[in-house]
């Protein structure tokens, strides 16, 4: 559904918020080896991710690195989405059919409205923190629980 790198920034910022705090703060060699990624794409990702008050916060030098701010935890992942200039990709034909509308629905159109309805609710309702959360009980799974 969405490119390689938007797919490596939802995954950076949840193991991130999991695994990171204000006290401790991860380098780009355990990111990138935590999700599966080259380092240097790694680094791009979460240069864009932190760029003009971004979702990921950083700090340079000796005990630098990057972490999640609190606040950063309670954005709705569709901000990852819009940083990673994918958010439009939400409302377009399943089909990628420039032309599909109400008025000229492509085979697809009518079932998969509501569906796409949902995704974008979806990534509009769900927190950064909700999806750092442990799947198996909910329990949030960073270092520091906010």
């Amino acid at each position: 559904m969405f490119s390689k790198a938007t797919e490596y920034a939802l995954r950076a910022t949840i193991y991130i918020a999991r695994e990171s705090s204000e006290d401790k703060k991860l380098g780009i060699e355990e990111i990138a080896k935590a999700i599966n990624s080259p380092k240097s794409f790694t680094a791009k990702i979460l240069q864009k991710l932190t760029a003009n008050n971004g979702i990921i916060s950083s700090v340079r030098g000796p005990g630098g690195g990057f972490y999640l701010s609190s606040k950063s935890q309670k954005r709705p992942v569709k901000d990852i989405l819009h940083i990673m200039e994918e958010d439009g990709v939400l409302g377009k034909c399943v089909l990628g059919l420039k032309k599909c509308s109400e008025a000229m629905p492509c085979p697809m159109h009518t079932e998969y409205k509501c569906i796409k309805n949902q995704l974008i609710h979806l990534f509009e309702s769900t927190t950064i923190l909700q999806l750092a959360q442990d799947p198996k009980n909910g329990e949030y799974r960073g270092t520091k629980q906010t």
